[in-house]
């Protein structure tokens, strides 16, 4: 298998497009149900109890195919998925707002009404859980990306692991971070919450990149040999704006 450090521009990938709509799909999904509801399992870690909002059930998915993407097919396509999906979640935050402001049918009001889609869905519309959505995707995202992408070079490929988990353990504590404090800033979270929420979405976070890591192997193993590409970013610009 050829080892790449050029990107190809030319060249298609088969399977790209399968992991690029995953991405996608699961980063607009886990967004909607972060705006609709705040679980709590009913036990706790160190006194503070394991409450996190409901995009953390499939949110760490999309690290899992960020590392994925890095691994196989470089940075330069991977920061083209983290913007497309940048400006895929735009457009569901202002689809979510349009609808917000337009009047609801009389019937519609009845049995659910505006302060029923405010509550459950109005966080995905309002510019806090938006701004917290945005900024801890980009920040965590591209943290996770360069650093894995550098591992790979430094480890020289080998222990993939160290890689997935390593660079998970920085972009999840960031995004998490940034998510949670920009939202508690816009009242989206009362700031009550920010330690819990922190705390346990961060830990849900990597534990399941951890639970993952054969899945994430097999997944990695099969599209190298399927796309004969692994590529190295030896010569990359890591610039996040570069398109």
């Amino acid at each position: 298998m050829e080892k790449e450090n050029k990107l190809n521009s030319k060249k298609t990938y088969y399977y790209f497009d399968f992991v690029l709509a995953i991405f996608i799909a699961v980063l607009l999904i886990s967004n909607i149900a972060s705006s609709a509801k705040i679980i709590d399992l009913g036990t706790k870690i160190f006194s503070i109890p394991l409450a996190f909002d409901a995009g953390t059930l499939l949110f760490p998915i999309i690290y899992i195919f960020g590392d994925i993407l890095v691994e196989v097919y470089g940075f330069q396509l991977s920061r083209r998925v983290i913007w497309l999906g940048f400006f895929c979640l735009v457009i569901a935050s202002t689809t979510f707002w349009i609808v917000n402001k337009l009047p609801g049918e009389v019937n519609w009001q009845q049995y659910a009404g505006d302060s029923a889609f405010t509550a459950i869905l109005g966080g995905m519309s309002s510019g806090g859980i938006v701004l917290a959505s945005l900024a801890g995707y980009l920040l965590g995202e591209f943290s996770n990306s360069v650093i894995l992408a550098k591992m790979k070079i430094l480890t020289r490929g080998r222990w993939l692991w160290t890689r997935t988990i390593g660079s998970t353990l920085v972009g999840e504590l960031v995004d998490t971070l940034a998510f949670v404090a920009v939202a508690s800033m816009f009242g989206v979270f009362p700031w009550s919450l920010f330690v819990t929420l922190t705390l346990t979405n961060y830990v849900f976070k990597v534990a399941i990149e951890i639970a993952f890591t054969p899945l994430t192997y097999a997944i990695v193993n099969g599209l190298k040999r399927n796309e004969q590409i692994d590529h190295y970013d030896y010569d990359t610009d890591f610039n996040p704006f570069r398109i």
